[in-house]
């Protein structure tokens, strides 16, 4: 595998070229939603909390989530239809590029895309007066592990694929259950203990701690344990996908 994966990074891109606005604004949409009618609506009931304000609070989850949703939606709907209906993946397999070049070519993209997406809301976040820690320099680093890691697990969940309606079971049991069960609207100390346990295993609750603490300022050794916990599973997932992958377009 070399360099040669950004070439089908730069396919991505010019393809995607004149669809920018509209993606953004899909993906910036709901996360944009939850941060006004949650922070200034529910807030103004719930009150703070660990002595932040709950727009305070939240911001950093849905900064982290709006990289998931972006990563994930490009890797699965997106690479499922470079790959199965478009036979993107195979004309490219006619050129030197391997096969693993192309996987990881896509999973560069989607890495791409998702931080764009949540550079628009970090942008946002600044504006409104919520990242005042030097610390927050480092969240697009977050971000692009974060969009690593759920690009990889996107394009796993395409490698095994038959069809467009097998995302629905991933986004509904994967990804819906990491966006209310990490901590992004609540303390994981407010759940009962097994959902606690449950919270360990899943990325997004590294991601919203490793947000969370560079927000704030906090500096501790957790955070290199969040750093390699979303980069280590993203090794894993890409190098899985690509010999699914394989086994897949190569008999």
């Amino acid at each position: 595998m070399t360099w040669r994966l950004f070439r089908v990074w730069q396919r991505n891109r010019d393809s995607h070229r004149k669809y920018f606005w509209a993606s953004l604004v899909g993906n910036l949409g709901e996360p944009l939603l939850y941060l006004f009618a949650f922070g200034y609506g529910l807030g103004s009931y719930i009150g703070r909390i660990h002595g932040q304000s709950y727009l305070e609070y939240i911001a950093p989850g849905l900064l982290v989530s709006t990289a998931m949703f972006a990563a994930s939606f490009e890797c699965t709907y997106g690479s499922f239809a470079r790959m199965v209906h478009q036979k993107t993946y195979e004309a490219i397999l006619a050129t030197p590029l391997s096969l693993e070049e192309i996987v990881f070519g896509d999973i560069a993209w989607g890495t791409t895309k998702a931080l764009l997406n949540s550079l628009s809301m970090l942008l946002l976040l600044g504006f409104l007066g919520l990242l005042v820690h030097p610390s927050a320099l480092l969240l697009p680093v977050a971000l692009l592990s974060i969009g690593l890691l759920f690009s990889a697990l996107a394009i796993l969940a395409t490698a095994i694929a038959k069809n467009y309606e097998f995302f629905n079971y991933y986004f509904t049991l994967l990804i819906s259950p990491m966006f209310f069960f990490s901590g992004i609207f609540f303390p994981l100390d407010a759940f009962p203990p097994w959902v606690k346990t449950v919270s360990l295993f899943l990325p997004m609750t590294y991601a919203v701690d490793l947000a969370r603490a560079l927000v704030a300022g906090i500096w501790s050794p957790r955070l290199l344990v969040d750093l390699l916990a979303l980069l280590t599973p993203a090794l894993f997932a890409g190098l899985l996908a690509a010999r699914l992958i394989r086994r897949r377009l190569i008999p």
